[in-house]
């Protein structure tokens, strides 16, 4: 048997070179078929547009480098396991009716409807041609939630959300709505932030990587594997990606890899630790929430430009500033999510 260390380590280098290595046929592909972002129509968005109309063209729906690369290790890995019985390739296949099925599914799935998405930008359609609606999203993030809410519920006979130094509260068929609030806030908070190179993939390595030390605590060994494949995929997408970005990541990875992290968030009963562990992610999505409700209300813009990242782009900031600083955010948060996890532990 091989430490379980070993086996995350080997996992993230072997996802990260993975990726790094199919990453010049995807960029050559999506370059050949033109499948570059188009900007919003300067009537609709006029600072936005004005902000990232140099990026018009630049390929996206790149997201598919990370869930792709891990969908693919993740069924090389249980092939290989299904032939060589035992051994190392026993210890490195993660996949796990009570840790992996779900979240693999569900982050399939939610990546397919923004790969559609991305489809729909590229050739201009949807809402003023620029793919689906925001209701549009959060209605099929709901949709989305619901076949997780019945899987944890019905499956795994979980209805039980741990409260930090209170201890774990059966909350029976409430556990359905909780469970549909987590993962369309955090699908919609993550799609929010992927709006400047290198930023959505930057804050969601962090995260990951930080619930990934908090399955590896609680010995849901198969759930951490994963999260050390996607962190793997995602390092190799975020080398690309950085400012200035090859490709930019898509509602395909957005969307993927948010419902992702929110279905972790629940598998890990680490849910109320997620806003922050996840916080630059909460502060785009309340800068968008306040944009909206001011101007219904008052009739007044609180933000130049929103989400936040665009409203610091439309007062000067350079955009690597505004990236690197909320990684700096990030960090810290995800940090003292940790350590809050590691006390309530020991309470």
């Amino acid at each position: 048997m091989i430490d379980n260390v070993v086996i995350i380590f080997i996992l993230l280098l072997v996802s990260s070179a993975f990726s790094v290595a199919v990453t010049p046929a995807l960029t050559n592909f999506l370059y050949k078929h033109k499948l570059g972002k188009s900007i919003r129509d300067e009537r609709e968005t006029p600072i936005y547009s004005s902000l990232h109309a140099h990026k018009a063209g630049t390929p996206t729906m790149a997201g598919i480098l990370v869930w792709g690369s891990t969908l693919a290790v993740a069924v090389t890995l249980w092939l290989i396991s299904r032939v060589v019985t035992g051994g190392v390739w026993h210890d490195l296949n993660f996949w796990s009716r009570s840790e992996t099925y779900l979240p693999i599914g569900m982050m399939v799935l939610a990546a397919v409807i923004g790969l559609i998405d991305d489809i729909y930008n590229v050739r201009q359609r949807g809402a003023h041609g620029g793919g689906l609606r925001v209701r549009q999203r959060i209605l099929l993030f709901a949709l989305i939630s619901v076949v997780g809410a019945w899987w944890f519920t019905s499956k795994l006979d979980w209805t039980t959300l741990h409260i930090p130094f209170a201890g774990n509260i059966d909350i029976g068929l409430w556990y359905v709505p909780v469970f549909m609030f987590v993962i369309v806030a955090t699908s919609f908070s993550v799609d929010l932030a992927d709006g400047l190179d290198g930023l959505a993939g930057g804050l969601l390595l962090t995260s990951f990587a930080s619930f990934g030390v908090i399955a590896m605590i609680q010995g849901k060994v198969e759930l951490a594997s994963f999260i050390a494949v996607i962190v793997g995929s995602l390092t190799a997408f975020l080398w690309f990606n950085i400012p200035p970005a090859r490709f930019f990541m898509g509602d395909t990875g957005a969307m993927g890899l948010g419902v992702t992290l929110g279905v972790i968030a629940m598998l890990t009963n680490s849910a109320l630790l997620l806003p922050l562990i996840g916080l630059p992610f909460i502060i785009e999505a309340l800068s968008v929430i306040i944009q909206v409700v001011s101007k219904k209300v008052r009739h007044k813009k609180v933000f130049i430009s929103a989400p936040i990242h665009h409203h610091l782009e439309a007062k000067g900031w350079p955009e690597p500033k505004i990236v690197m600083r909320f990684w700096i955010i990030s960090a810290l948060s995800s940090v003292t999510g940790l350590i809050l996890f590691l006390v309530d532990r020991a309470h």
